[in-house]
Order: structure tokens, then C-alpha cells, then sequence
């Protein structure tokens, strides 16, 4: 891997998890998710984007497909709670020591809830930031799932 690891990367290395990492030159101005899809030729239904919410107050993670929306409604009843919001961008980069446009589901400062939609499961492998912009990281869903100790659920629109 060119560059300097990520506390993503490191994660999947102490794990022993099999993975690729894919990087490509970012852009000005281009929404983060659809870019890598289009940069890695990739189908924007397996290029996935982490973001986060707050549910009844609490930061929690939503994974969805780039080529998708987060139900905030349905990110709620999977994690348990009532009402989400999209959370502040400058909470969401203290809680998972990333910036925003390369937060990963792994490896994050604070271990938040996380919620993958359900769609991961159709691939053999899926994409997701590898902790800063131009970095993704290729992997099975169940590992993805396992590692984060996410929950699995209909939550992207």
C-alpha cells in the first residue's frame, strides 16, 4: 500500500482479515462515495459510505450503498431507538478520529453502533472508506459486519 496506514487498515492487518486496498486521486467538489465508485469503475451498489447519526442522542453508524440514502427512520427502530438525525460533522470526526468524506465503519476512535443495510450482503465483496479520502478498502460483508459489531437491517433508501 502507498502511504501511510490507517487505524482501518491496521485493524484488518492485526485481524488477519483478507482485504484489498484500492486508492484513487480525489477530486475537488465530487461527493466523496459516488467518486470512488466512479474513479474504481465500480458499481455504486457496492461501494458503500459511512455515515453518522444521532440516534435518541447517541452517535451511531449507518453504512449504506453511495448509490443510496440513509433512512434515518429505519436507523432508529435498528438501533433501538425512536428519533435520528444526522449528526454534526465536527462530533462525527472527534468520535471516529476521521475526517469527513474518509470515515471508515473500522477502526474508529470511539467504538460506535453501527447499522449496515441489509444490501451488503448480496455482494462477495464490498468497498468502504479506508479512513481518508482516496482510500477504500475491499472486503467480505461478514467480516465487515463482524469487525464493526454492526447490526444488520433494511436501512438505506
Amino acid at each position: 500500500m502507498a502511504g501511510k496506514g490507517t487505524p482501518a487498515t491496521a485493524i484488518l492487518a492485526k485481524q488477519r482479515v483478507t482485504h484489498q486496498v484500492h486508492t484513487y486521486d480525489h477530486g475537488a467538489g465530487q461527493a466523496y462515495g459516488p467518486e470512488a465508485a466512479e474513479r474504481l469503475g465500480l458499481d455504486p451498489e457496492r461501494v458503500f459510505k459511512t455515515l453518522v447519526a444521532e440516534v435518541d442522542g447517541a452517535l451511531t453508524v449507518g453504512v449504506v450503498p453511495v448509490s443510496a440514502t440513509l433512512d434515518l427512520k429505519a436507523l432508529a427502530a435498528a438501533a433501538g431507538g425512536k428519533r435520528a438525525r444526522m449528526a454534526d460533522v465536527t462530533a462525527a470526526e472527534r468520535a471516529t478520529g476521521y475526517v469527513a468524506g474518509g470515515i471508515s465503519p473500522l477502526g474508529q476512535r470511539k467504538r460506535l453502533p453501527t447499522v449496515i443495510d441489509e444490501s451488503a450482503q448480496r455482494w462477495e465483496t464490498v468497498f468502504c472508506s479506508g479512513g481518508r479520502r482516496g482510500l477504500e478498502i475491499e472486503l467480505a460483508p461478514a467480516d465487515l459486519v463482524r469487525l464493526c459489531g454492526a447490526t444488520v437491517a433494511p436501512i438505506a433508501s
